[in-house]
């Protein structure tokens, strides 16, 4: 079999070659990227995700080390856990999310924990499928996984000398792995604040604020180099990556509309540093989107959320400009210790046109709020 029948044949069954092409013309060296690690920017929960994403300032549970860690120190309970799953592209991709925050004995500072996994599993790896002559040996065919990893430990704190501030503080450890390919790893910071008074919520969210670093090896063989260069492939080289730090701020109101009914509007500006986007406000260097949310329930027991995020222009076939956006639905219950969200998010929707997409996802987590009473001994005289 000639190159040139061998060629398309590759193109059809080599998922491989277009990952490590991706990588190779995405990982220059010592460049900013603008969807580095953009694994973290999906989002955790499925309040947030119900909500927009719009989290900055009313974020107060375990789930605040992701939106902002200084939501952290408002955590009533002796300590909460968290686990959210979701998958993407009709169960291909699956992202997973656990966390736990512990309050010391003061209560006014709290550690927390959080582990994200995005990943796809059982990758075809069909670079040796074809041989010298053409022939394909389906016994050559392996199977490998993809997956961006994020450890984090958080840390919280109130301020006696300013009631209703509390600040906090994230460091975070990244690996991505590119099956036996290559992998990554890395390393970040971010910091943010709150402040409340009677109903009224602000926050601030510095992510990324160190400039957080990727760091790419690539271990490939002789052969595998050998098959990508035959195929018309650039080499992948070692690198580095950054994302630029993101600024997001927030505002929020709850507002006691009847007896037990609570309802809570947000909005938060997402600041982007890393040059123009296709956002609500393109701009360079700085970039502005907008995320909103609105969530009703009822004595803290039930829940009812909708949000907007992903504002985008676009030009339609008369030229006319228009906007998508990304509309998010979902509800909530509370059971003593128990609470379990549900959110339908990612669903497309263009103003001025009848098209749609029909992306989306379901986005089921739990959160567990347990109270460990400490017993008190009597002494009698």
């Amino acid at each position: 079999m000639s190159s040139k029948t061998r060629r398309p044949l590759m193109k059809k069954s080599v998922f491989v070659l277009l990952l490590l092409a991706c990588a190779s013309q995405a990982f220059s060296q010592g460049e900013i990227r603008k969807y580095t690690n953009d694994f973290l920017n999906i989002g955790v929960g499925a309040r947030g995700l119900g909500m927009g994403n719009a989290q900055v300032a009313s974020t107060e549970d375990v789930y605040s080390g992701y939106y902002n860690p200084a939501g952290l120190a408002n955590i009533p309970n002796t300590f909460q856990v968290g686990l959210m799953h979701s998958e993407y592209f009709a169960g291909i991709a699956k992202y997973d999310y656990g966390s736990f925050a512990v309050p010391m004995q003061d209560h006014k500072r709290v550690l927390g924990f959080s582990f994200f996994r995005f990943g796809v599993d059982d990758i075809p790896n069909t670079l040796f499928l074809y041989g010298p002559d053409g022939t394909p040996d389906y016994s050559k065919i392996t199977s490998f996984s993809t997956a961006d990893y994020a450890f984090m430990l958080h840390y919280a704190q109130k301020f006696d000398k300013v009631p209703g501030l509390t600040a906090g503080a994230t460091a975070k450890v990244i690996y991505r792995s590119l099956g036996p390919f290559g992998s990554a790893t890395g390393f970040g910071i971010d910091l943010g604040i709150q402040y409340r008074h009677k109903g009224w919520r602000a926050g601030v969210m510095l992510r990324d604020i160190t400039t957080t670093f990727d760091a790419w090896s690539f271990t490939l063989t002789d052969a595998q180099k050998q098959i990508l260069i035959q195929d018309s492939n650039a080499l992948p080289k070692n690198s580095i990556e950054y994302a630029a730090p993101t600024i997001a701020i927030g505002a929020a109101y709850e507002v006691n509309v009847k007896d037990k009914f609570f309802i809570l509007p947000e909005v938060n500006l997402i600041l982007t540093t890393d040059g123009k986007r296709n956002v609500l406000v393109p701009g360079k260097p700085i970039s502005m989107d907008l995320n909103a949310g609105l969530e009703l329930n009822y004595a803290r027991i039930g829940y009812i959320r909708v949000g907007v995020s992903n504002i985008q222009q676009y030009y339609a076939e008369n030229g006319k400009r228009n906007y998508s956006v990304s509309p998010s639905i979902g509800a909530g219950v509370r059971i003593k210790v128990i609470a379990i969200d549900y959110t339908l998010t990612n669903l497309t929707a263009i103003q001025g046109s009848s098209q749609n997409n029909g992306l989306y996802s379901h986005v089921i987590s739990l959160r567990l709020d347990i109270n460990i009473k400490k017993k008190t001994a009597e002494v009698k005289l």
